[in-house]
């Protein structure tokens, strides 16, 4: 794990126990960030570069070192994109990097300080519009910590993942508990983590099942170029993991029954639970005609229908006199 120091801006390369303390910054991608070449070029400092990334930098390493931290990991800088190996080896690491962090400064350089509590709505309104809840990457970086702290844009501290508990999971979607408490989503159905990644955007096509590796804690190699290919192969993952059939719970209100192609397709998932089904589960597989697996079939009791809906071992949160299917 490559670090910055804090103190000389310069970095430095960390394996396994030897790994220090450090803060990680979140954030979105704008014009002109620094790079990893930028901050191997000697001399560098954030002070004289142009770039406008070099503010977030700046800001970001004097907070860690307000807090008694000596180094920081910000993904612009820390990462040698132009290596095909290093980037997917830290995709597939990210995730834990976020949740072994001391703490994460999330940066919504789009809000501005709000201070009287007269403001409170107007600011929580801002707060919700920040780009940094439309991205794909900073799902994981909202869950993953266990300390978040957000900043807007002149790094004035707005609360942290406990103090804006409330909001952040009427924005996100995501439970109080699992933002409190990041291992308990793993007590949550396929469908409704997929619910959680539903109108996220990633400026790569490849990066919206990239970036969701941590949360169903699963790792494959990267393909840029691979298209929606990418999320097929984030399926098929999945699938090799576990027995929530709730991975194929996609399409709910709108009858959809293609292929699933992104998380949105999970948009109305989000109250979806798994339970152990009663007929036992059988190994299932991904062959050449796609996916091999055994379904209960109920058949529609409407006069003159055929039609036949293959049972899946989920159901509505709260409702248990009925299970979702597939309509084949």
């Amino acid at each position: 794990m490559r670090l910055l120091n804090v103190q000389t801006l310069t970095l430095e390369e960390y394996f396994g126990a030897s790994i220090p303390r450090y803060a990680i910054l979140s954030h979105c991608w704008g014009a002109e960030e620094v790079t990893f070449q930028d901050v191997k070029a000697v001399p560098w400092q954030a002070s004289n570069c142009e770039r406008l990334g070099a503010r977030k930098i700046t800001l970001s390493s004097e907070q860690a070192k307000k807090d008694g931290l000596s180094y920081i990991w910000i993904d612009t800088c820390c990462i040698d994109k132009t290596s095909s190996a290093e980037l997917s080896e830290a995709i597939n690491s990210m995730y834990s990097w976020y949740e072994n962090a001391t703490v994460c400064y999330a940066f919504l350089e789009d809000v501005d300080h709000m201070e009287s509590s007269s403001k409170a709505i107007e600011r929580d309104r801002k707060f919700e519009q920040s780009r940094w809840f439309t991205r794909g990457w900073t799902l994981q970086e909202l869950i993953a910590p266990g300390d978040v702290q957000f900043y807007d844009r002149y790094w004035n501290f707005q609360g942290d993942k406990t103090e804006l508990c409330d909001l952040l999971s009427k924005i996100t979607k995501i439970s109080e508990g699992v933002l409190i408490d990041p291992s308990r989503r793993h007590a949550s159905s396929v469908a409704r983590k997929m619910s959680w990644a539903a109108g996220r955007q990633t400026t790569r096509i490849e990066d919206i099942a990239y970036s969701l590796l941590g949360i169903f804690n699963v790792n494959m190699p990267l393909l840029y170029g691979e298209g929606e290919k990418a999320f097929i192969r984030l399926q098929e993952e999945i699938l090799k993991e576990t027995d929530d059939q709730s991975l194929l719970a996609w399409g709910i209100s709108t009858g959809k029954t293609s292929n699933v192609k992104s998380p949105s397709d999970f948009s109305q998932s989000a109250n979806v639970v798994s339970y152990p089904s009663p007929f036992g589960s059988q190994p299932y597989s991904m062959t050449n005609k796609g996916l091999q697996i055994e379904l209960p079939l109920w058949s529609d009791s409407e006069a003159g229908s055929r039609r036949k809906i293959a049972m899946l071992n989920c159901h509505f949160e709260n409702d248990f006199s009925s299970s979702l299917g597939v309509c084949l």
